[in-house]
């Protein structure tokens, strides 16, 4: 990517954090006069930018780690445009979504099958990520994440000329991980509760346990967390019940 020096003093942020995933060819008057480059040592929270033509060398925050980065939308709208990673946006901050670990995945797949099975037939669809779901705390407030699993009761009603989904799931799951535990407990709860969704389960392999949350009036009503070999039940989909042992069979912490 080329962009003038002028462009840069003015966005300095953004081509920071886009320089992790791409050179940027800085100019003056047209002349090429430096390259910023990103590179990230994964056991470190830090990324170095280095101006190759004056040797000078910034020591950075790595652009997203688990806790997050500030950034607008637009910014975050720009870096998934040119990266093949995952993020979500949440409050004004950009997390990047590690690769899962077998256990998440074996819970992911056990637990998207008996929601398929129970679900064929009826108007509600469960998905996988990755896939957007973009959450609004106001119009001005916009949040895109990418919970593991999702069910969608209203899915044709809202699917955009582009096939995108612009409604509100009834249900999520996160599988959290160390990384995720912080986001997937704190703020992702309060963002699920707060911008409409009805019941959240937090699925986490790594002490085999389950909790269900029902939301109504941007508050939780009631929740539950199921553990060892008990059965999990839904408070919103009479019925709907998960063995804990079907989830987590052969998962290790």
């Amino acid at each position: 990517m080329k962009i003038s020096s002028t462009e840069l003093q003015n966005n300095f942020g953004k081509y920071l954090m886009l320089a992790a995933h791409e050179d940027i060819i800085v100019t003056r008057n047209g002349t090429e006069i430096a390259k910023l480059s990103g590179i990230i040592d994964e056991s470190s929270d830090f990324v170095t930018v280095s101006k190759s033509k004056s040797n000078k060398v910034m020591e950075q925050p790595a652009p997203y780690n688990v806790e997050g980065r500030k950034a607008t939308f637009e910014e975050y709208m720009e870096l998934v445009e040119h990266s093949e990673d995952r993020y979500e946006y949440i409050d004004g901050e950009i997390y990047l979504l590690a690769s899962p670990r077998t256990a998440h995945q074996i819970a992911q797949i056990e637990l998207t099958v008996i929601l398929y099975n129970w679900f064929r037939g009826s108007k509600c669809t469960p998905l996988v990520a990755p896939y957007d779901i973009k959450l609004y705390r106001s119009p001005e407030r916009k949040n895109v994440v990418q919970p593991d699993i999702m069910v969608i009761c209203d899915l044709e009603e809202h699917l955009d000329e582009n096939d995108y989904y612009q409604g509100i799931p009834s249900l999520v799951v996160e599988i959290i991980s160390e990384s995720s535990r912080r986001k997937d407990l704190v703020k992702k709860l309060d963002l699920y509760m707060c911008c409409g969704i009805k019941e959240y389960w937090i699925v986490n392999p790594l002490n085999k346990e389950i909790t269900v949350y029902l939301f109504e009036n941007q508050s939780i009503s009631q929740n539950v967390t199921y553990k060892n070999n008990e059965i999990a039940h839904s408070f919103l989909f009479s019925g709907l019940a998960v063995e804990l042992a079907a989830i987590f069979k052969g998962s290790t912490p």
